[in-house]
């Protein structure tokens, strides 16, 4: 998920960690990332678009992609209306065990502002609504509409990348366990700092699971590292972004990138984004598909179940000793 880094140089196509956060400012260039319009009608073009931005970048962001933007509107509105609620209310989902339910708190390191909401969204057997705020009254109701929406979304850009890189339209969505595929959503809340070059919003990172897609309010921040330099990506309205994420890249043997990427606070503005992280179940092998490998291209990485890939992960962030978002 979004708080995840690679844990091993070779189990990664990005920089080491330690570098690029060694007197890292959070300026960054604004540059083109690829934008690819969901309503052309050619699918061959959409197909060649969405795996072009997948092998070169990592990241790209999607228009007219087909969610109801008066729904994003209200799952923006319904998650910013929790963070306004007291502590005391927000902390009635707070988190106990497990990674899901509401959590405020700095982090060491590099100033890390960690205020969030996490929670399940699909397959229904593994949601817990007592992570689901009851207020505002309409948060259910408008996040499993989304959810429906997204998990559509998700599952046919992956059918594009499959079809693009040479397998079955359903190759990547059964490789992530199909229907059993989780579904997670991280609301970030990012407040205004004034020491925005001290301050970050999230600490460099990949995301370890297959790939996420992410809204954001009108206030930038989120930064992508392509080419030694941070770039930042503009606000478009109602696009989605799309981040790939350790698995993809690890299932197509590195053909896919895993882009690090950051979030910065910003000095005036209230900043909140809506990731949805899609990953395997816990209990899944995940690693590079026969259709990548061969006797001139050997695998690249160890094929791990991926809860075993997640302790591994985590024991990488302890041995470097850096922020976790």
């Amino acid at each position: 998920m979004e708080e995840e880094r690679d844990h091993n140089a070779s189990e990664s196509s990005l920089p080491s960690l330690s570098k690029q956060l060694e007197s890292s400012t959070l300026g960054g260039s604004t540059v083109d990332v690829p934008v690819v319009d969901l309503s052309v009608s050619d699918e061959d073009f959409l197909v060649r678009e969405v795996v072009k931005a997948s092998e070169e970048w990592g990241v790209f962001q999607v228009v007219n992609h087909g969610i109801p933007t008066e729904l994003m509107r209200q799952l923006q509105m319904v998650g910013t209306q929790f963070f306004e609620l007291p502590d005391a209310e927000k902390e009635t989902v707070a988190k106990e065990e497990d990674f899901e339910g509401y959590k405020k708190n700095y982090l060491g390191g590099i100033n890390n502002w960690d205020e969030h909401l996490f929670h399940r969204l699909s397959p229904p057997s593994i949601i817990n609504y007592k992570y689901w705020p009851k207020n505002p009254p309409q948060y259910r109701e408008v996040t499993e509409e989304y959810t429906k929406h997204m998990k559509r979304l998700t599952e046919k850009i992956l059918g594009w990348l499959s079809e693009g890189l040479g397998l079955q339209r359903e190759a990547f969505t059964q490789s992530i366990g199909g229907d059993t595929a989780e579904y997670v959503l991280r609301v970030n809340f990012y407040p205004p700092t004034q020491d925005t070059e001290l301050v970050i919003g999230a600490a460099a990172h990949s995301d370890m699971g297959a790939i996420a897609l992410l809204i954001p309010n009108e206030v930038p921040g989120l930064q992508a590292f392509k080419d030694e330099q941070w770039l930042d990506l503009d606000y478009i309205d109602s696009a989605v972004v799309v981040i790939i994420g350790d698995q993809l890249m690890r299932m197509t043997n590195g053909r896919l990138k895993n882009v690090l990427h950051r979030a910065k606070s910003d000095k005036d503005k209230l900043r909140i984004s809506w990731p949805v992280f899609v990953a395997p179940r816990a209990d899944m092998s995940v690693g590079p598909l026969p259709e990548f490998t061969g006797d001139e291209n050997p695998p690249k990485f160890e094929t791990l179940i991926y809860n075993d890939y997640i302790d591994q992960k985590i024991r990488g962030w302890a041995l470097e000793d850096l922020p976790v978002y």
